[in-house]
């Protein structure tokens, strides 16, 4: 318990650091950071996570997952002209997902998977990585601030599902994983079955793991907190038995936090897509043409090459992106 407390002391003091450069894009960031150990822990996502099955244990293939064609419209309208004249892109993300989009202690910059897409983006629309606003977003607030246009689009281990396609719009999916139980290696949960029940199992507000929580019986006490690193805290203080979230970021947090493992099955499928305004079909198209050029080139591809930066050892076995469908 010791060494886990130590882990989310380390993580406050590093949210306390990273205030003066990140601007918060909603209320009530949660001030937690992120910590790193040597211990590392593999995650069973593996191949699978390239392309799921139409059906299976991890339900139905979500339809909504389909995008513009960049080759259908106009890469260069309105919202691509927006960000030009502003001169730098709006970008909603994580500051305390190890991986995927965290303050490296080592250079003081952001860094991770979904931060390396934000940059080909950037380079592409704007011809400069550098040229970005990183806003920090609540997961209960991605969607506000894309509808409010505080943000030109959400880069944050978003899940694309149809409740959200309705009020954003979408890229192709670029990552996919599944919502799984995280929790201490000693705790007697051993997956999402009879073992929750009266245990209490935090996740992120307006997540898709909330709402699976929310709709199945599995007879736990719910405990809902603004970003899913807080979860962890409350697991290393004794004040959760369990967190619920994506599997690739509860391998990051693993990683933080040796003491903790992955348990049970995933029983989601969760696509990870670049989130933007309904109304700005030319950014998506542009998104789009990036990441197929980002995905392209096989095992030399800069997806690729940012997968075996990051991801590698926590999520291994992964041969490329989800392949992707355009309508």
């Amino acid at each position: 318990m010791r060494g886990r407390i130590a882990v989310a002391a380390i993580a406050a003091a590093c949210a306390l650091a990273v205030t003066a450069v990140l601007v918060p894009a909603g209320r009530g960031q949660a001030a937690a950071g992120k910590g790193a150990a040597e211990g590392r822990t593999q995650a069973p996502v593996g191949a699978a996570a390239r392309r799921a099955p139409a059906e299976g244990p991890a339900g139905p293939r979500d339809d909504c997952s389909a995008s513009l064609n960049p080759a259908s419209g106009s890469t260069d309208g309105a919202a691509v002209a927006r960000i030009r004249a502003r001169g730098r892109l709006l970008v909603g993300v994580d500051q305390n997902s190890y991986l995927w989009g965290f303050r490296d202690p080592a250079t003081g910059r952001l860094a991770g998977f979904d931060i390396d897409i934000v940059k080909a983006i950037a380079q592409d629309v704007l011809g400069d990585s550098s040229k970005v606003q990183y806003l920090t977003v609540p997961t209960s607030q991605r969607i506000q601030a894309i509808t409010d246009h505080r943000v030109d689009m959400v880069v944050r281990t978003m899940t694309v599902n149809c409740a959200r396609a309705a009020q954003v719009a979408f890229s192709v999916p670029y990552f996919t994983a599944g919502q799984q139980l995280l929790t201490a290696k000693d705790s007697p949960v051993t997956g999402f079955d009879d073992s929750l029940k009266g245990r209490r199992v935090c996740t992120a507000k307006g997540s898709t793991g909330q709402s699976a929580l929310d709709a199945a019986p599995h007879g736990a006490r719910i405990l809902a907190l603004d970003n899913q690193l807080d979860c962890l805290v409350r697991l290393q203080l004794g004040q959760a038995d369990a967190v619920f979230t994506d599997n690739a970021l509860a391998a990051g947090q693993a990683a933080q936090d040796p003491t903790t493992h992955l348990v049970g099955q995933p029983v989601t499928r969760e696509p990870y897509g670049v989130a933007m305004n309904l109304a700005d079909d030319d950014l998506v198209r542009r998104v789009n043409q990036v990441l197929a050029q980002y995905e392209s080139g096989g095992a030399d591809s800069a997806w690729m090459q940012s997968y075996r930066t990051w991801l590698a050892k926590e999520l291994p076995g992964i041969t490329g992106p989800p392949a992707p469908v355009y309508r």
